[in-house]
């Protein structure tokens, strides 16, 4: 099994909160005999359109990912109650996929599994998952229980400036069992898929 891990951090580099949860995931869906990539988007040029092919950037190479991945996971950090506008890009940039679907034709997403992995400071979770679920499932992708690993913790406020190593410590002193049914979830779901 293959999972794209769509990474929506507004930071092109160093250290972040979402990126650091999406890599604390990934070690317990490795347990799961899932082989992940991290897509931190930040780093891509990716256009505004809503087109898989709208402009030449790197978007087309990103969609083959999702398109080879079994699961797709969006990792975002909460603004204002919201996902990140990276995520948003790439939902924009997906809504071709939608058209597929009402011209009548199967969906190039049918059957892969979709997850969220969020990060905030004070609420929104639910909300943010709730729109992500929507949107996969829209697209015909299936989001199997546990597929949400939310963390909303004071730590995460952008002035605090964690480090890597205290924020691993938080997140497996607190959501190791949570990562441990996500990874579960995928890997029972996606056999039975196939």
């Amino acid at each position: 099994m293959k999972a794209a891990i769509l990474l929506g951090t507004l930071k092109e580099k160093g250290i972040s909160n979402t990126a650091v949860l999406a890599e604390f995931a990934v070690s317990y869906l490795k347990k799961e005999n899932i082989d992940c990539e991290i897509v931190r988007l930040a780093e891509h040029d990716i256009s505004r359109g809503t087109y898989i092919e709208a402009a030449p950037d790197d978007f087309p190479s990103i969609y083959e990912k999702i398109v080879q991945s079994d699961i797709i996971l969006f990792a975002t950090p909460i603004w204002w109650n919201s996902h990140s506008s990276e995520i948003q890009r790439i939902i924009e940039r997906l809504d071709e996929v939608y058209d597929i679907i009402n011209e009548g034709k199967p969906s190039p997403l049918d059957g892969k599994l979709g997850g969220i992995i969020i990060t905030g400071d004070s609420d929104g979770a639910e909300h943010v998952t709730g729109n992500i679920a929507n949107f996969f499932c829209t697209l015909g992708i299936t989001v199997p229980a546990y597929c949400s690993l939310g963390v909303i913790w004071e730590g995460h406020a952008k002035n605090k400036k964690q480090t890597k190593a205290n924020l691993l410590k938080y997140y497996r002193k607190e959501y190791g069992q949570d990562a441990e049914a996500m990874a579960k979830s995928f890997a029972k779901l996606s056999g039975s898929l196939k």
